[in-house]
């Protein structure tokens, strides 16, 4: 697939005007302007943010009404159930919430609907379960905000609710005691991007506020909000980015002995953004697609190391078979799309009885990434059909299903990534209708952009300008892993690897020879030759073998100089 290179707009002058005054290198401080982060204080809170760079949680509508109600329960011994989700940002959210609550003295249970059955958010038979438990008071976290009618039924059997969410708001908000996520039409606080974890977080720093706490008592719960933060993908930028850089300090330091051991289990040599995404939230997600969520949360609340063993190895057995499933889904879609040539359409809609509730948003992720248009993957059964999309730049999920939702019987989640329900008569229409709403949107001429931040030379690739670049970790959306360009190099030796899954090449600048790798590009291979000259665009990094360490340059792209 063809990708455009864009640089981003870089004033030279000012550049070196900045590097000099910040006595930073004119690379990091290209970096840091490419992403707007410009003058004195905003680059040095950036790249060192700390506790005192928190807003006031106070700044939330609803704040102070919901933790009035809150310290209420804990006075008048009323019993509070926690509501979940059963992804990363729900399971901790529900970790960091009911540890919090229960050291402060409340009585608190919890509950997460399970994936396979019930589905994401509130349903009416959680709600009756909650009710024979005597509960008084229902916290939603990381869901709530789309249960208008479970709401109202709670209500009716006795039961008040505190949403606390981060997802999008439908034009009625919940009839609710408090409702807490800055996506409210009538937000006042002043980042709207947090997770639903770091809605938490708020909440346990404003009634640690209110209480006269010391603030170790709510930000010793950093390690686990940030687990939540990074892995529900949200831009690590401003409140965010101070949850995630303070966050990974602690994190190398946990106190939890759950997440300890799952680090354990995930084998890398260092704790950042990476150990996060890649290991520990497919270990954390991977209970909750297999109908297994609660053995995640247990992980974090328990105090009993042997147990944490026995889970952590649970969650390394769900993570495997969830890679199974996830294998065999991939290659089922990739036969339908091409019997049903959907290579050449505007969109890929899939449907199959074979597939897992739990899994099909991963393959979403992979159609897309890979034919780089919206795709969305339904499992049917009986009547009705599951589904997960997941979108592009440029092309809003969330909107579209508006557009089509008198197809769907539920639907909800943002513009990149939805979930949704449908019965299996409307399926065609459904797909037609998505189908015609993706070719007026034009889709197929939205073209990938690789962003590039600045174009280098051999002298560049020092080990000095890579231990520069990690200032900027913890990086994600929002704040990506800075891209460069370098041009006329000639390639001096090319071969697959992996059953020709990766590229390993090295290149040739004069008399420097530079290695470079480049993941899920094995295909590219057979197009080049050893004296091709060639351009590329990726990451630079440190590659330790044997002891020795030499920078490498991580291909997102390449093609031949002209």
């Amino acid at each position: 697939m063809k990708k455009k290179w864009e640089f981003y707009d870089i004033e030279t002058e000012k550049i070196e005007r900045l590097s000099e005054e910040l006595k930073i290198s004119p690379l990091l401080t290209t970096i840091l302007t490419n992403r707007n982060i410009e003058g004195k204080d905003k680059i040095a809170t950036f790249l060192n943010p700390t506790r005192n760079d928190f807003y006031d949680p106070y700044l939330f509508k609803d704040m102070k009404t919901a933790v009035t109600r809150i310290i209420q329960a804990i006075e008048k011994k009323e019993k509070i159930v926690i509501y979940g989700d059963y992804d990363v940002d729900g399971i901790t959210s529900i970790t960091v919430l009911k540890k919090f609550l229960e050291e402060i003295g409340a009585d608190v249970i919890y509950y997460i609907p399970n994936r396979l059955e019930e589905g994401y958010g509130l349903n009416k038979q959680a709600i009756e379960k909650i009710a024979k438990e005597q509960v008084s008071l229902m916290i939603t976290v990381d869901c709530g905000i789309s249960g208008i009618e479970d709401i109202d039924y709670a209500k009716k059997l006795g039961i008040e609710t505190i949403v606390t969410d981060h997802h999008e708001t439908l034009d009625i908000l919940p009839n609710a005691v408090a409702i807490i996520d800055a996506k409210r039409k009538d937000n006042t606080y002043p980042f709207r991007e947090l997770a639903g974890v770091g809605v938490v977080f708020k909440l346990i720093q404003a009634i640690s506020i209110k209480l006269g706490l010391n603030e170790k008592e709510y930000l010793k719960y950093l390690d686990i909000v940030c687990v939540g933060t990074i892995s529900d993908i949200v831009p690590l930028v401003d409140e965010n980015r101070i949850i995630a850089k303070l966050g990974l300090k602690l994190i190398k330091q946990t106190k939890n002995i759950g997440l300890k051991e799952l680090l354990k289990a995930c084998g890398y040599a260092d704790v950042n953004s990476s150990t996060i995404s890649f290991g520990v939230a497919p270990r954390i997600n991977a209970c909750g697609r297999m109908g297994k969520q609660e053995e995640a949360l247990k992980l974090f609340l328990s105090e009993d190391l042997e147990e944490v063993k026995q889970i952590t190895q649970k969650l390394n057995n769900y993570n495997a078979e969830r890679q199974d499933t996830e294998r065999k889904i991939f290659e089922q879609a990739l036969s339908k799309i091409q019997e049903e040539n959907l290579e050449s359409r505007s969109s890929i809609v899939l449907g199959d009885e074979r597939w897992h509730h739990g899994v099909i948003g991963i393959v979403a992720s992979k159609v897309t990434e890979m034919f780089f248009k919206p795709s969305l993957l339904i499992c049917f059964d009986g009547n009705m059909g599951k589904g997960s999309g997941r979108s592009i730049p440029g092309f809003d999920l969330h909107e579209a299903l508006l557009n089509t939702s008198s197809w769907l019987e539920k639907y909800g989640g943002h513009s990149m990534a939805v979930g949704l329900s449908l019965k299996r008569e409307n399926f065609e229409g459904f797909k037609k209708a998505f189908e015609e709403l993706a070719d007026k949107s034009n889709v197929k001429e939205i073209v990938p952009i690789i962003k590039i931040d600045k174009q280098i030379t051999a002298k560049d690739m020092t080990k000095e300008n890579v231990e520069a670049i990690q200032l900027l970790e913890p990086f994600g959306e929002g704040n990506k892993i800075p891209i460069f360009m370098y041009k006329g190099l000639k390639i001096d030796s090319i071969r697959a690897l992996s059953e020709n899954k990766h590229i390993k090449l090295t290149l040739r600048d004069d008399n420097i020879i530079l290695d470079a790798i480049g993941f899920n590009m094995g295909h590219l291979a057979e197009d080049y030759r050893i004296g091709d000259k060639i351009d590329v665009v990726g990451t630079l990094e440190i590659n330790s073998f044997n002891g020795l360490e030499k920078i490498q340059i991580n291909l997102k792209d390449m093609r031949k100089s002209y």
